[in-house]
Order: C-alpha cells, then sequence, then structure tokens
C-alpha cells in the first residue's frame, strides 16, 4: 500500500510536469524555440488565482478562470514585445531574451508580492480512503490526473483535427511554405504562445494546491523539470511530453521514498543523461536530419 501511495503521488506529481512540458513542446515544435519564462508564467498563474480566493474570495474555479485569462494575455504580450522582434534572429538571443524575461517576471514578482511564502488554499480539500483506510488519495491528486488527460486528448484532437492545428503543424514542418500557402505565421506562433499560457496557468494551480506553498521562484525548479520531461519524451511530440511528464513525476516521487529527498532530483537528471544516450532525440521523438 506504501508503495501505491508513493506511485499515484509520482503521477500526481508528473501530471503537472505533463501539463507544463505540453506547453514547452507547443512553442518549441513551432516556433523552434524554448522558452524559459514558461516557468514564470506558471507561478504568475499561481499568484492570480491566490489574490482572487484569498482577497476577493472567489470560487476556485472563477479563480482559475482568472489565473488562465490573465496568463493567455501575459503569453501573447510576452510573445509580441520580446520574442516576434527576434524571429529571424540567431537563437542564442532569443535564448537569452527568455532568460531575461525570466528573471523580469520574477523580480516584478518580488517587487510586487514580496519574498514571503505564501500559504496557497488548495482548489480541491479532502481525501479518499480506500482499502478500510490503508491507502489515502487527495482530491487534488486525483483532479490533477484528470486535468493532465483531458488536456492531453483535447490539445492532440485540436492540433490534428482544427484549422489553427493545421496551421500550426505546418508552421512547424515549414514556415516560409506555410506563409506562401496564405497561413498567417505570426499569428499562429501567437496562438501557440496564449495556449502555452493558458495550460501554465492550470499547471500553476495544481501546483500551488499540491504543494500548498508559493513564492516568487515557485515556478523556477518545475519549470526546469517540465522542460526535462520534454526532452526525456521527444520535445516537440505532444504525447512525449505528457509520457515524459508522467515518468518524470514517478522516478522523483519513488526516489524521495526509497533512496534519498537530497538526492531524488539528481537521480531524475541522472535518468534523463543516460535516456538521452541511447535515444538522443527522447523516448517519442524522432531525429529529423538538417537541410543544408
Amino acid at each position: 500500500m506504501e508503495f501505491l501511495s508513493y506511485l499515484i503521488s509520482g503521477i500526481s506529481l508528473g501530471s503537472i510536469y505533463a501539463i507544463i512540458a505540453l506547453g514547452y513542446t507547443m512553442v518549441y515544435g513551432i516556433a523552434k524555440m524554448l522558452n524559459f519564462a514558461h516557468g514564470d508564467i506558471i507561478m504568475i498563474g499561481g499568484y492570480v488565482s491566490f489574490c482572487s480566493m484569498y482577497y476577493l474570495n472567489l470560487p476556485p474555479i472563477v479563480a482559475t478562470l482568472l489565473a488562465v485569462i490573465a496568463c493567455t494575455v501575459l503569453g501573447i504580450v510576452i510573445e509580441r514585445l520580446a520574442y516576434a522582434p527576434l524571429r529571424s534572429a540567431p537563437s542564442l538571443a532569443v535564448l537569452i531574451t527568455a532568460i531575461g524575461v525570466s528573471y523580469f517576471l520574477q523580480n516584478s514578482a518580488l517587487l510586487i508580492w514580496k519574498a514571503a511564502a505564501k500559504t496557497y488554499p488548495p482548489v480541491v480539500a479532502g481525501a479518499v480512503q480506500l482499502f478500510n483506510g490503508q491507502l489515502t488519495i487527495s482530491y487534488i491528486s486525483l483532479l490533477t490526473i484528470a486535468a493532465c488527460i483531458v488536456i492531453m486528448l483535447a490539445l492532440t484532437t485540436f492540433v490534428s483535427k482544427s484549422k489553427m492545428g493545421k496551421a500550426m503543424r505546418a508552421c512547424s514542418e515549414d514556415k516560409g511554405a506555410a506563409q506562401l500557402m496564405g497561413i498567417n505565421v505570426n499569428s499562429t506562433i501567437s496562438a501557440t504562445f496564449a495556449i502555452g499560457s493558458a495550460l501554465a496557468a492550470i499547471a500553476g494551480v495544481l501546483l500551488c494546491s499540491f504543494n500548498t506553498s508559493l513564492m516568487p521562484t515557485t515556478g523556477s525548479m518545475p519549470g526546469i523539470k517540465a522542460f526535462t520531461a520534454a526532452v526525456f519524451g521527444g520535445i516537440g511530440s505532444i504525447p512525449g511530453a505528457f509520457l515524459g511528464g508522467l515518468l518524470l513525476g514517478i522516478i522523483e516521487a519513488l526516489a524521495k521514498a526509497y533512496i534519498s529527498t537530497q538526492l531524488a532530483n539528481s537521480i531524475v537528471f541522472a535518468v534523463l543523461i543516460v535516456v538521452l544516450l541511447v535515444k538522443p532525440a527522447g523516448l517519442l521523438g524522432k531525429i529529423v536530419p538538417e537541410k543544408v
């Protein structure tokens, strides 16, 4: 029962990583850039929902919706102001800009909400007990897993069936050819950032409910781990991000339980190195030969 409890905790944590990783992998797959400010958008989503619930006494569902709207707008603004002017710039310039945006968001949160950690009220309280009370599963864990599965299925359907999804896939393959076919590449990339930022807001609410604390650096480590999950599963692949996030969460939870809480992060990154040595493109990724 103890193992099952750790496993469910790992799946729940992995579901959060998977939701964040989906945002990373969409932006990379279409814009071919690593948005390292993604983790800080998670933190902003957490603060918006916290203020909505704590100061305005709004119900959790409304607070989450406000966080999604705020982060979606923030994602579009960041893309238009910071990344759009660098569309044809070297990838290193875009990467440095992303790191700059990340620090800007962190320090802005530090000025507005201060450094002290806030106690985040879980959006769902309580737990279900199974096997005569031997196994306790919190409702937030069940909600997180359910949300991850629904988001994964919705995103896969959207990308494969909708007109915008097809435009995203076309931009991912060849931006120049997509533009010649009448697709507005800039609008498509902005839509991708909007979707990724909305997912970050949902992940922020679930992450803060899971950890019950919130501070300006809340999104940093989960953001790095989710990026690791995206690479682990195969960056650019939606099912890969989902699988990578789940596996990463399970490995971390089991490492904390059976090996060491201090070494858990080291073990996670060591597993990533081993996987990439065997499969350089990740578990579900494909090596695409570079056109010269």
